[in-house]
């Protein structure tokens, strides 16, 4: 049977700083990214299967990276975990709400491994994540690619 890959559209909004950085992403500032999931599989070759024909239900990508990604990224402020971030921690949270700590620098490239990560864990027997694209700005994105991380 043939291997057929899907793609599902994301989008959300969100802001970060580069902790270190001696460019202007140094500072707080905000983008509205676009993020494009693939998966790679073979059909459901089984006519009992109400799935039947399908590589993976698209209902169900979607829900698998709301739940890993978007409900935790968008609308949220991103940093690096690091003293200064847990010294203003509390005071963002408790005046702004969503503060996202992760263990890495907070660019799109280190993003991308991050999702792929909690993306591919999560996706049914016979289905693999191909590749991920994500837009920082409507010029400029990264991509992952599973062939390039094996």
């Amino acid at each position: 049977m043939a291997r057929i890959r899907l793609t599902k559209e994301f989008s959300f909004e969100s802001a970060h700083a580069l902790e270190g950085y001696d460019g202007k992403c140094r500072h707080i500032h905000g983008h509205s990214y676009r993020l494009y999931v693939t998966v790679i599989g073979e059909p459901i070759d089984d006519p009992t299967n109400p799935k039947y024909g399908m590589v993976m239900d698209f209902g169900e990508l979607k829900a698998l990276v709301n739940e890993e990604i978007i409900d935790r990224m968008d609308h949220a402020f991103v940093m690096r975990r690091s003293e200064s971030a847990d010294a203003v921690d509390a005071v963002l949270r408790e005046n702004f709400g969503n503060v996202v700590l992760v263990d890495y620098q907070p660019t799109c490239e280190n993003m991308l491994a991050d999702f792929a990560s909690r993306i591919s864990r999560r996706l049914p027997a016979g289905v693999a994540l191909h590749s991920l694209k994500m837009h920082e700005t409507a010029t400029s994105f990264a991509e992952w690619l599973a062939e390039d991380n094996e």
